[in-house]
Order: C-alpha cells, then structure tokens, then sequence
C-alpha cells in the first residue's frame, strides 16, 4: 500500500499544485466590455449580398415544395423578396443562414453513429471483450 502510494505521490503533488494554480488564476477577474462593430459594406453591397443568400435558400427543393404547400409560387415569393426593405431582408437572410445549418441532408447523423460504432468496438478491443455478429 505504501508502495502504491508513492508510486502516485507525484500524481497527488502535481494535481494540488494545478489545484492551486487554477484557484490562483481564477481569483483574478479581468473586466470584459463587449459592444457593437458597424459593418464596413455599403448598405447597396450588402442588400446584394443578403438577395443573393435568400434567393440560394427559394432555389432549394425542400423550399420551394414548402412554398407549393402553403399555396405561394416561387415567383410570388421572389417577388415580395425582392420588395423588402434593406433591413427586413436582412433579417430574412440571418434567418435562413441558421435554417441552412439545420439541413445536412443526415450524412451528419450517419457519420456520427459511424464514430460511435467504431467507439463502441475500440471500447470492446481494449476490455478484452470479442465481438460476435450471429
């Protein structure tokens, strides 16, 4: 026992000394100021680009059957994007930059539960354990 223990007496002497340190480092507060950045385009540039990013979102499949559905044409979409104010299509193109995030087609989710079973097996490999597939 005694043995043991000194074997992993260094471990218990460097984790209080980063206990130590962490307490340290984190009794000294620094003042954060956060605020915001004007944009540097010009408001033309940016409406263009802002047209551009919803006009790429209505050329989706899933979009445009969505709009079907709901009895809208794309053409009349287009158009009530095109006679939106600067800053509500601003805020349009905002919106369909975090609707965009969400569509990955699930090959996320497929790479995903491939890391997992690959994880799961490694797991298996390094317990001893065999893997048997009947």
């Amino acid at each position: 026992m005694i043995a043991s223990f000194r074997k992993t007496g260094w471990f218990v002497v460097l984790a209080l000394a980063m206990a130590s340190w962490m307490g340290l480092l984190g009794s000294l507060r620094g003042v954060a100021e956060a605020g915001l950045i004007a944009s540097n385009l010009p408001e033309a540039e940016a409406r263009s680009e802002d047209l551009a990013k919803v006009q790429s979102f209505l050329e989706n499949k899933t979009i445009v059957q969505k709009l079907v559905d709901y009895g809208v044409s794309p053409e009349e979409a287009t158009a009530k994007v095109e006679a939106m104010s600067a800053q509500e299509l601003h805020r349009l193109a905002s919106l369909t930059d975090r609707a965009a995030a969400g569509t990955d087609s699930g090959i996320g989710i497929l790479i995903g539960l491939a890391i997992l079973v690959i994880l799961i097996i490694v797991i298996f490999k390094l317990m001893n354990k065999e893997i048997v597939v009947r």
